[in-house]
């Protein structure tokens, strides 16, 4: 197969991936945007959690929260935080405690009830994701998970679930950053259209 065939290759299966994600529907997804609407709206925050391009996604989501999503939105900063924290809080707990427990650890620090966790993992099965999911609950923290390959153990421990109907990592992936971009989106929407954020001028 030539080079110019095998990228085609992968950008039909990653469409392929995301027809089947909206012949599933997204109803998950809208009651997910709900309940995180609501905990911001009281004082709550997003936090965000997985590992290596789940915890890049983790962290692309925070910021777009954080700082700025839409360019035509400018609005005040929404609460949200990636557990992955700085390379000192990871490693120092890789080293002491043991990489397993760092979500769980961060979340019982800055987490409080009425938060909201996602848990990004595309096998549904990464320890660390789900301690801090099961630490979450514990707290009263609703739990959200973007999952792949069927859900997993995590299946048990979110309160909802947008699952990508793959077993094939880069692809659930394309589709949690795209769902993810969405969720926020409709977040951001709702927090204005309810008067909780206020736009300002573009600068």
């Amino acid at each position: 197969m030539s080079k110019s065939c095998k990228v085609e290759q992968l950008f039909n299966q990653s469409i392929e991936v995301k027809q089947a994600c909206i012949e599933q529907g997204f109803q998950p997804l809208y009651r997910i945007s709900e309940y995180i609407t609501q905990s911001i709206q009281n004082g709550g925050k997003i936090m965000l959690c997985g590992n290596g391009g789940s915890a890049a996604d983790a962290q692309h989501l925070a910021a777009e929260m954080l700082v700025r999503l839409r360019p035509m939105n400018n609005r005040e900063g929404v609460a949200a935080i990636t557990l992955a924290q700085d390379t000192s809080t990871v490693t120092a707990c890789g080293n002491d405690f043991g990489y397993d427990v760092l979500y769980e650890r961060v979340l019982r620090s800055l987490g409080k009830s009425g938060d909201c966790l996602i848990g990004i993992t595309t096998s549904g099965n990464s320890k660390n994701v789900i301690l801090a999911m099961k630490a979450a609950k514990e707290l009263n923290i609703k739990v959200f998970g973007f999952l792949g390959c069927g859900g997993g153990e995590a299946l048990k421990y979110c309160d909802e679930v947008f699952i990508v109907p793959s077993n094939d990592t880069g692809r659930i992936q394309e589709a949690h950053i795209t769902a993810g971009h969405a969720l926020m989106e409709n977040i951001e929407d709702q927090l204005i259209e309810t008067g909780y954020l206020n736009l300002q001028d573009q600068q």
